[in-house]
């Protein structure tokens, strides 16, 4: 996955990276894939940059008049597509000067430029830091606040050797000095507020990026402090990769939402199908349960309309939210928009939604926790189980397909958004042919 991708990048963005770890290889490696992408994009810093590292730039502007730095950009964003902006000022012998803030402000709302990506603090090349009180410095413009860590500090103690400023973090984490490096003391400083969420603006996405993640053990940690950094609502989602590999982004962590659909009265089955006794409990609440099973879902929403009450009743004792669907008669449209808008609403940032049918008792926690994980390898836009090359149940659909939900009409759930998507769809092959199974009529019943 490339990176704009993993960090569902769009126009006129204003990237501020935070933290330690490999922030300069991030920005270089995020200006080439927009700048081959055909986007015009600087890179600067507001802090200090090793001069050495500025020839990774195809073009580098320098100087401390502003103007004359804003007036050289048209010309050189046409010629190169990626320029590198810099005061230029040599300091601490091999370092160059970055620029203000303020400017950075303005280079963002320059009409030649399409994106910016800004180192704002320093870490003197450690994997791991807490920011001190003059950092960092943000731009007010920016739109993405990416903190950073090298997964290589993992396990490592908490010293100078091996962290930046260490006794910030552990003052921050409330641990002591010389402490391990564990991936909870790295969830901590990354979702503190005077840690890697400092000084981020109100209206930017907060997207951490854990670098390094180079072996299983690494991406073991890395997926660990994920999963706790999705616990703070702060956080957009957690981006996990290696910037120098490849293919610098191998998975995207952000919270999900399953929605059960659970309203249609079962005309042709003759009775409430979601009612029907299914491993001793009534059919709905059976599909809830393997959901709430899914440690991978953040909120599970049943939509409810025919028999609503009753179906409420045997969901009762469950952790569920159930929407109800007043226009319920008019088709499986209505059930998967009021799921839908339940989803947004409940879920900070939801990045995906899996929609279950209350009536195909084949779903499993194992095959939603497969297809989660299948999402997060490749943020498609549709994910779907599939046996012996036919398609099954559940499917679910990412964010950036949401409001073609919008348009949907009558008796139809999500259909016509998978046909959309055909070419684009990521497959989970299921080895077992229960994700077929649906009870449409009486003969489709056999009590479990």
């Amino acid at each position: 996955m490339q990176l704009t991708s993993a960090f569902r990048l769009g126009p006129k963005e204003v990237i501020a990276l935070v933290g330690a770890g490999g922030k300069t290889t991030l920005m270089f490696r995020l200006a080439d894939e927009l700048a081959a992408a055909g986007r015009r994009v600087v890179t600067t810093m507001t802090t200090k940059l090793f001069a050495a590292q500025m020839t990774r730039a195809p073009l580098a502007l320098t100087g401390q008049d502003e103007a004359a730095l804003l007036a050289q950009l048209p010309e050189a964003l046409s010629r190169c597509g990626h320029v590198l902006v810099a005061d230029g000022t040599v300091v601490e012998q091999d370092k160059v000067q970055g620029v203000s803030p303020e400017f950075v402000d303005r280079l963002a709302g320059h009409e030649a430029v399409d994106a910016v990506i800004v180192e704002a603090d320093g870490s003197r090349r450690r994997p791991f830091k807490a920011p001190a009180a003059h950092e960092p410095a943000i731009p007010a413009a920016a739109t993405l606040v990416v903190p950073v860590v090298g997964l290589d500090g993992v396990g490592r103690p908490l010293t100078a050797e091996h962290v930046h400023r260490p006794e910030l973090v552990a003052e921050l984490a409330g641990v002591p000095p010389g402490a391990a490096v564990t991936p909870e003391l790295i969830a901590t400083i990354l979702a503190h507020p005077l840690g890697g969420a400092k000084a981020a603006p109100a209206g930017a996405r907060l997207v951490p990026f854990l670098n390094k993640a180079e072996d299983e053990a690494s991406l073991a940690a890395a997926r660990r402090i994920a999963r706790l950094l999705l616990a703070h609502p702060r956080i957009n989602s957690v981006a996990i990769g290696a910037a120098a590999a490849a293919d610098p982004a191998v998975e995207v962590w952000g919270r999900v939402a399953a929605v059960v659909l659970a309203a249609g009265r079962g005309s042709r089955f003759g009775a409430l199908k979601q009612l029907l006794p299914w491993h001793d409990v009534p059919l709905a609440a059976h599909v809830a349960d393997q959901a709430l099973a899914c440690a991978a879902i953040a909120r599970v929403i049943v939509a409810v309309g025919a028999g609503a009450d009753q179906v409420r009743e045997a969901l009762a004792d469950r952790n569920v939210t159930c929407v109800p669907v007043p226009d319920w008669a008019e088709g499986q449209s209505r059930s998967v928009q009021a799921g839908l808008r339940a989803a947004v609403a409940a879920v900070p940032e939801v990045s995906a939604v899996l929609f279950l049918l209350a009536d195909q008792p084949g779903v499993s926690a194992g095959l939603l926790s497969a297809l989660i994980q299948r999402h997060r390898e490749t943020l498609a836009p549709i994910v779907a189980p599939r046996y012996r090359g036919r398609r099954g149940n559940p499917v679910l659909f990412d964010r950036r397909v949401f409001a073609e939900f919008g348009r949907l009409t009558g008796d139809i759930g999500g259909r016509p958004i998978i046909e959309a998507h055909a070419g684009e769809i990521a497959w989970v092959d299921w080895p077992t042919p229960e994700i077929l199974q649906d009870i449409d009529v009486a003969a489709d019943y056999g009590p479990a």
